[in-house]
């Protein structure tokens, strides 16, 4: 497992196997997200907590995306 430039929310550092983790959740909360949208009758609480957790998950996308981008630039350099 290979550690990545970022902690846990409660401290702990991050392991590669993490990554794995964020995205699959992020597929999930994406699902969650695309059923709020389609549902006419969704209340402002419904799209307020869709809307964040797609926030927090694109944050996890963005910083794997970094982390990987990175690892290339000094694979490569």
């Amino acid at each position: 497992m290979r550690l990545l430039p970022w902690t846990s929310l409660d401290g702990h550092p991050c392991y590669l196997s993490v990554e794995v983790a964020q995205l699959a959740s992020g597929k999930d909360v994406l699902a969650g997200a695309r059923a709020v949208l389609a549902d006419e009758k969704a209340g402002e609480f419904a799209v307020r907590s869709a809307l964040t957790r797609a926030t927090e998950s694109l944050e996890d996308v963005i910083r794997i995306a970094v982390s990987r981008g990175g690892r290339l630039l000094e694979r490569d350099g």
